[in-house]
């Protein structure tokens, strides 16, 4: 049977241990992985792969050993409760043992969990779980959660009360970075609020939220965006000395000019830019960010691109002798002084 997304929140929230199995598809390798974890840790509880009822097997082992599924489907366990085969990496060269181990389950065999790929409407492992009347197919779409799907994961976290501006901000993070990222933020964002009294605010959000690529390098980047010529060569130097590397410092740069712009052409204005940014930026960094893009002019911003672009293509040309490193030095120096006209 081919549940709907809604249909699917609900399983995976509260599985049925009565079922035949479950095929979990989608293109996106992290989002299906989470959602197996949850619905594996629903049916066999946070223990159940320590009790060894949990049995885990390969699409490729199938294709060799087709009555391999069929035994783990039957065997019986040391430890009592419900048991899981997981079928990692399911195509159709293993539907022979998958649609053996579908027509010959019975009540008390392990249910059946199996992980597939991109799978097409015409993958003859998708059609034995859509034509089962006690099997479900989910597929998992490469889309933003749904405001279920974040109020879900709020709660399975164990959040307490959340404000309207610290809701908005998580469902932004939510859209803006991988699950697997997003979830590590929710644990994060509870644990530091474990203790307080009140909702989580926006503050809270704002510590908690994953940096950008380019924060890492933002004291020597913020130095030249924020047109400070005589304080750039020191910060650079230490840069330097922690192991940062001239293509690397040029296309950090080049990412954060390219950021600003983007912010600056927004026809809503500059302020709807910096809101729009993907991920999104918050307290004293979204504060810097704006007063830079109030700064400079969109037109300068376009010739500190073309300028980066260059510097990084001379970067890596073959038959570059000049240093590196003064080439980047000079290069911060120049877009500096250039925001200042």
């Amino acid at each position: 049977m081919k549940l709907s997304t809604r249909d699917a929140l609900a399983i995976f929230a509260k599985p049925n241990h009565k079922k035949t199995g479950v095929l979990i598809y989608g293109a996106n390798a992290m989002r299906v992985a989470l959602k197996r974890q949850q619905l594996i840790k629903g049916l066999i509880g946070p223990q159940g792969e320590e009790e060894m009822r949990l049995t885990r097997l390969q699409g490729g082992e199938l294709r060799r050993d087709g009555a391999a599924l069929n035994d783990a489907i039957k065997a019986v366990g040391f430890f009592p409760g419900p048991r899981v085969v997981l079928v990692e990496d399911a195509n159709d060269n293993c539907t022979d043992a998958i649609r053996a181990g579908l027509n010959d389950w019975q009540a008390g065999d392990a249910q059946m969990v199996v992980i597939g790929g991109a799978l097409k409407p015409t993958s003859k492992i998708r059609k034995a779980f859509e034509a089962h009347p006690n099997a479900w197919s989910i597929a998992i779409f490469d889309e933003p959660p749904t405001r279920a799907e974040v109020e879900a994961a709020l709660t399975k976290v164990g959040m307490g009360e959340v404000d309207a501006e610290a809701s908005t901000a998580i469902t932004d993070l939510s859209k803006a970075i991988d699950p697997g990222d997003f979830n590590q933020f929710l644990e994060k964002l509870s644990l530091y609020c474990m203790s307080q009294a009140g909702p989580v605010t926006l503050k809270d959000v704002e510590v908690c939220a994953p940096q950008s690529t380019e924060a890492a390098l933002d004291d020597v980047i913020g130095l030249v965006a924020d047109l400070k010529t005589n304080e750039i060569a020191p910060v650079l130097h230490r840069v330097i000395a922690q192991g940062g590397t001239a293509t690397g410092l040029c296309i950090a740069t080049l990412r954060h000019f390219r950021l600003l712009h983007a912010a600056a052409s927004d026809p809503a204005g500059a302020s709807q830019g910096v809101a729009k940014l993907r991920p999104p930026v918050y307290g004293p960094r979204r504060d810097r960010i704006q007063r830079q893009v109030n700064a400079w002019r969109r037109d300068r911003l376009e010739q500190v691109i073309s300028l980066l672009l260059d510097t990084d293509l001379q970067l890596r040309s073959a038959g570059q002798t000049a240093p590196q490193m003064a080439q980047v030095e000079r290069c911060f120096i120049r877009i500096s002084m250039m925001g200042k006209r």
